[in-house]
């Protein structure tokens, strides 16, 4: 079986700044896998890379056993690659339903992909008339996995889901994972350490652009010494 995302000694640049310095990595169909580090060292880069909007420069990128690089993001989309950015970018003007809508699909039926964003995320149901810029944070990033997981994505790359947010609606948005984890893959860029464990298969250790350590998440602290150093 061939992974559903592969990066094969990706070299990535902004400019004549090497970002990615032959970062290689895959998620296999079903799996959470987590991008952990310190600021700055490549991991949303990573995503953008996989998703093409940041093209590599040497290197392949695969989905689904098929080479993707240098192909044009919209293309790698609606191969069933979601995007879920830090910053969210909801639709402020647009409601909780009509941003859930605008990521259905032509041809599909609307009230049933609403129907399951609402099972996933019972909150947001009380909020579907409310316009997307009047929503806490946590309601924010709650609409933008909906938006993901309506959108029929095999595989979401999920970049900080729990920054800025208060403890309480961090669980929340774990929980969201999880149940959005039950019918696609992820690929997740996250700071805090412990909640990346939680809910990840597996991870990858990043530092300067490359992979330093990977490992499955079973067992896995901050606290270990080989972790730590790159975490601090």
């Amino acid at each position: 079986m061939s992974h559903l995302l592969e990066l094969e000694d990706v070299h990535t640049y902004y400019g004549e700044s090497h970002i990615l310095e032959g970062v290689s990595l895959h998620v296999d169909p079903g799996e959470t896998v987590a991008l952990v580090g310190r600021n700055g060292v490549g991991k949303t880069t990573t995503l953008r890379t996989a998703l093409q909007l940041t093209p590599p420069r040497d290197g392949t990128v695969s989905y689904d056993g098929e080479d993707v690089t240098g192909r044009q993001t919209h293309e790698v989309a609606k191969a069933g690659m979601g995007w879920i950015p830090e910053d969210r970018r909801m639709f402020s003007q647009l409601t909780v339903e009509e941003n859930i809508q605008v990521a259905v699909k032509d041809g599909e039926g609307v009230d049933a992909h609403l129907d399951r964003a609402f099972e996933a995320f019972p909150d947001l149901r009380e909020f579907r008339d409310r316009k997307a810029g009047n929503l806490s944070g946590g309601q924010q990033q709650m609409v933008a996995i909906a938006r993901g997981l309506v959108g029929e994505n095999d595989l979401l790359l999920v970049d900080e889901p729990s920054e800025g947010l208060a403890p309480q609606i961090v669980e929340d948005v774990a929980n969201a994972l999880r149940a959005v984890s039950e019918e696609a893959s992820l690929l997740l860029v996250e700071q805090n350490f412990p909640l990346a464990m939680d809910l990840a298969d597996r991870f990858y250790l990043m530092d300067h652009g490359e992979v330093v350590h990977s490992d499955t998440t079973e067992g896995v602290s901050a606290d270990d010494e080989e972790i730590r150093r790159y975490l601090t």
